[in-house]
């Protein structure tokens, strides 16, 4: 060996090694990689990804072939998963929903004008449309929404959200929909119609696919539908009203408006109800090499689910959230491929049961087998990939871990502005103590839970960017 090899030699060690971590670099994450996992979780057969179908077990199992292929160490209970029990509800074909004015009758578009609630029950009516403002009874304390209504048999329409106002003894009782759907039915109605409020909901749209449903026994024989704005002022057309003008005088007056709009509803629709399907969690690690801090974690998650599909329209959920679970994937990608491994060990999970109330992550919390007190910190990537720049949620509950991300914002991409107490499923960790950073892009809800959110719509540069940021974050954090 010559001089001149020795000295190359050297000089390629020196680069390589003095530094372990400058080894992992964020050009292992492309964008090619991340949209390929998009386009695979949101395709046809993984129809919607909802937990308890055969979809999202099509989808979990791919992303769980992948962890192994990439060596990652099994973490879960059984291997890589992590079992649990949850509701769960199908929609098939056929399904429908009329409206019949005096004039003509009215076909709504599924998916687009209307939708099903995730946990309808079964049934064909054909009645009268009732609108009772919030659908809240509380008579005990004067506000009733029900008072003085015929609803036996009926379809009642009612603002999903609670009122903005207080009430001078008491709160208002959950605005979940199962709450308001038991108090329609407990009051005689056989269906009931949401619809959001006028200047509700900015950036998001008004027909939305949801399973998140509240607690409460399921209603197995009660029709719940949410519709547009535009179709519920169609309705209550036929009583001379329109729903801006109902939303202010409620606002005003504090005091229940109810009344027969004068329009008719056919709903149609068959549901198969499973009260305890099975469902998992997945997760991998990559050990730590350090012998005192490999018992020090970082979290890496995000939530697999979606909505599913209803009446044979598919909720792709392509940034909410395949783009999610395709950076879990590519981050523990990027440090695999390395020989070098990090000091504190790193966990990667893909939650289940999201959307239907942070359930997965609520689950890996408390199941968690070390102190919770061992996990320095956990990433939560949800909704990445639409949009135009980067928001950085729970900074101020975790103002250190802000100050690092946006240390690691190469790309100047990180928008001020953050929030404090957790959001999405870093809710359950920021509850048990631990602090975390929530990943997310801004204007990102264009086409959240419909039919829309297709791979398409994603913003691929802006994806791989704030991916690359994510890693950027966990190679601090786990040196």
């Amino acid at each position: 060996m010559n001089h001149i090899t020795r000295i190359l030699i050297f000089i390629f060690l020196f680069l390589n090694f003095q530094n372990p971590v400058s080894a992992l670099s964020d050009s292992l994450i492309s964008r090619e990689a991340l949209m390929h996992t998009v386009e695979i979780l949101t395709s046809a057969e993984m129809a919607g990804r909802l937990p308890g179908h055969a979809g999202f077990t099509r989808a979990a199992l791919y992303m769980t072939e992948q962890f192994q292929n990439l060596g990652l160490i099994p973490a879960g209970d059984d291997g890589y998963y992590q079992h649990m029990k949850v509701e769960y509800n199908a929609i098939p074909e056929p399904c429908g929903f009329e409206l019949h004015l005096r004039s003509q009758i009215i076909m709504p578009r599924h998916g687009i004008d209307y939708t099903f609630r995730g946990f309808t029950g079964s049934g064909d009516l054909f009645a009268p449309v009732v609108f009772a403002g919030f659908g809240i009874s509380m008579p005990e304390y004067g506000y009733d929404d029900f008072a003085g209504l015929d609803l036996k048999g009926k379809i009642v329409m009612v603002f999903k959200n609670n009122p903005d106002w207080k009430l001078p003894e008491t709160s208002w009782p959950g605005a979940l929909p199962r709450e308001k759907a038991n108090a329609a039915r407990e009051h005689g109605a056989g269906a009931i119609i949401f619809v959001s409020a006028p200047f509700e909901r900015i950036g998001i749209p008004e027909v939305i696919g949801s399973v998140l449903h509240g607690p409460g026994d399921h209603p197995a024989d009660f029709l719940q539908l949410m519709i547009s704005r535009e179709l519920a002022d169609k309705i209550l057309a036929e009583s001379g009203n329109d729903l801006e003008t109902l939303y202010n005088e409620l606002k005003n007056k504090q005091q229940p408006i109810s009344f027969e709009t004068g329009t008719k509803a056919h709903i149609s629709v068959r549901t198969e109800y499973n009260p305890e399907a099975s469902t998992f969690n997945i997760i991998g690690m990559i050990e730590g090499n350090d012998a005192k801090r490999k018992n020090e974690f970082i979290v890496i998650g995000a939530h697999l689910d979606h909505v599913g599909s209803q009446c044979g329209t598919i909720y792709p959920g392509a940034n909410d959230n395949a783009s999610g679970s395709a950076a879990v994937l590519e981050i523990a990608r990027a440090f695999s491929l390395s020989e070098i491994k990090p000091s504190r060990s790193l966990i990667f999970v893909l939650f289940t049961s999201e959307e239907q109330g942070l359930l997965g992550a609520g689950h890996f919390v408390e199941n968690f087998p070390e102190p919770h007190k061992n996990i320095i910190a956990m990433l939560n990537f949800d909704c990445i990939a639409h949009g135009d720049s980067i928001q950085i949620g729970n900074g101020k509950s975790s103002p250190e871990l802000w100050e690092l991300a946006r240390k690691s914002d190469n790309e100047k991409l990180v928008v001020d502005r953050s929030w404090g107490g957790g959001g999405a499923d870093l809710t359950p960790f920021f509850n048990a103590g631990i602090p975390g950073l929530y990943m997310v892009s801004t204007n990102s809800y264009t086409y959240l839970h419909t039919p829309e959110d297709k791979p398409e719509t994603l913003n691929p540069g802006l994806f791989e960017a704030i991916v690359r940021l994510g890693f950027r974050i966990t190679r601090k954090l786990a040196e």
